[in-house]
């Protein structure tokens, strides 16, 4: 399968992997081409435990891109609504093919991965969760 590698991580959790799917799939060509041929792509799960922090590194991205463009998703996605769990996931992507910068006028990262994401056809719920 042509996402395996980054739908291995969610092999215990099989709605939130469908759903990592679901949108992986339905992200532009030029956008699943970007993420496929860079081995600086990943998608993880977050397993950030109180007192104790999390079990994996993750190099910061540097001015020319260079780093990493990991996505770490949270394990909740999976109990949320399908809409509300395909625009996280779709805007955390978006951060990753942005490389955490701004997308055409648009200068804050957030509202870029926001208007991004929503462009891919996963806008912002007007209800969360």
């Amino acid at each position: 399968m042509r996402f395996q590698a980054y739908l291995d991580p969610f092999s215990q959790h099989p709605v939130l992997q469908q759903r990592i799917l679901h949108v992986l799939e339905h992200l532009p060509g030029d956008v699943q081409d970007d993420f496929l041929n860079d081995p600086r792509f990943r998608v993880t799960v977050d397993n950030y435990q109180p007192g104790v922090g999390w079990s994996f590194l993750m190099p910061a991205p540097g001015l020319d891109g260079n780093g990493s463009r990991c996505v770490i998703l949270r394990l909740k996605l999976n109990d949320t609504s399908e809409p509300f769990a395909w625009y996280v996931i779709a805007h955390e992507f978006a951060h990753a093919y942005l490389r955490n910068g701004g997308w055409g006028e648009i200068t804050d990262i957030e509202e870029a991965a926001d208007a991004l994401a929503s462009s891919w056809g996963f806008p912002r719920p007007e209800r969360f969760g």
